[in-house]
């Protein structure tokens, strides 16, 4: 049986295909086969006819828009894929879980893991090449499983002298799975203002 959404006129169908990736562009094909009811050949047709590239081309073609580079550590030691990084202010990676991120009886990911994407991830929003994790403090919601995708993002709250406060929630689809704060030590010596940085005057 053909389903309502596949008897829609192509130029429609195509439409609401385009604005589900606008709104979630982390979607798999299998995902939107559901989300719109319709065969995986008609999506793979539909984005190949609208020029629209597979997940993991448009994750690299995000992260290669990134707004700013990291500084703090090489990219490829941030665990996930860095997609918007504004430093000092914001960050964020995806990360999907695969058979060596789980324990093999219950494909539940081992928790070491997520941690590492939001720490590596509040690291590299620092504006700093010298930055180290000081502590942090931080919350698991829920367990996560093999093959979800953990989209984290980092809210840089303040930043004074020597450290940097950063927030990190991490969510699989809109759920938030995991939360932690983090505070960052940096190498510079300076205090920042709404006009940027100013060098303190001393220690």
């Amino acid at each position: 049986m053909v389903s309502a959404i596949e008897r829609l006129p192509k130029r429609q169908r195509q439409q609401q295909l385009t604005k589900v990736i606008e709104d979630n562009p982390f979607i798999t094909d299998d995902e939107l086969m559901k989300r719109l009811q319709v065969s995986i050949q008609t999506i793979r047709l539909d984005r190949l006819e609208m020029g629209i590239p597979e997940l993991r081309e448009r994750i690299k073609l995000m992260a290669e828009k990134s707004y700013d580079q990291v500084r703090s550590l090489p990219l490829h030691e941030v665990i996930g894929d860095v997609i918007d990084l504004q430093l000092d202010k914001s960050g964020i990676s995806i990360f999907e879980i695969r058979p060596e991120h789980v324990f093999s009886r219950t494909k539940i990911a081992r928790g070491h893991h997520i941690f590492s994407q939001a720490n590596s991830l509040a690291v590299a929003v620092i504006n700093d090449e010298v930055a180290l994790t000081a502590s942090a403090d931080i919350r698991f919601i829920r367990s996560i499983k093999l093959a979800e995708k953990c989209v984290a993002k980092a809210f840089v709250q303040s930043i004074s002298k020597g450290k940097a406060k950063v927030e990190v929630f991490t969510y699989v689809n809109d759920e938030l799975v995991f939360q932690g704060n983090f505070v960052i030590y940096h190498s510079k010596k300076e205090i920042r203002s709404e006009g940027g940085y100013n060098h303190a005057d001393s220690d």
